[in-house]
């Protein structure tokens, strides 16, 4: 995951400061997130890594698909992408794009993982928190994970709050084996 990320981020760097030239930031949101989908789908994912399908064959594959969907911008970015064999990193690519995109626009992406659905109240209640702690406009982006058990896994850009029984059992059991 490390690595996708190292690998995502000159491209998410250079796209955004494409985004920022060209004054197409949301255009840019837009197709990423397109392309960052399609790469999840489980479909894809066999299309991606069979050895038998060339580069032109996915290139035609993929914008077959983006047909009418993805700028002439974001064609280009995804031929190249395709051509130095990095379709994975997309997800990756998108995220690193979508926090520089909220760097830049004055507010941060806090993505809060927990195995139950929070209620509106505990969503505010973080939110104000941590925008005293951050001086920043918060938006909140929550995703369910039912690995952890019970608590909170909040993730804003390389900070990670672990608030999870997951994290606290993984903690006590590097405790006991010193």
């Amino acid at each position: 995951m490390a690595e996708l990320a190292s690998l995502a981020r000159p491209y998410a760097e250079a796209v955004f400061e494409l985004a920022v030239e060209a004054d197409n930031i949301e255009q840019w949101s837009a197709d990423l997130d397109l392309l960052a989908a399609i790469v999840k789908e489980p479909i894809m994912a066999e299309v991606i890594t069979n050895p038998q399908v060339d580069k032109t064959t996915l290139t035609n594959i993929w914008l077959d698909i983006c047909e009418g969907q993805l700028s002439e911008a974001g064609k280009n970015l995804l031929k190249m992408i395709i051509e130095n064999k990095r379709l994975t990193i997309m997800p990756s690519l998108l995220t690193q794009y979508q926090h520089l995109k909220a760097q830049h626009q004055g507010y941060i992406t806090v993505e809060i993982a927990s195995p139950y659905p929070l209620h509106d109240a505990q969503i505010e209640n973080i939110k104000d928190v941590l925008q005293q702690r951050l001086g920043k406009t918060i938006e909140i982006d929550q995703t369910i994970d039912k690995t952890l058990l019970g608590g909170w896994l909040i993730r804003t850009g390389d900070q990670i709050i672990d608030m999870s029984i997951k994290g606290r059992f993984q903690q006590l059991t590097t405790e006991l084996s010193r």
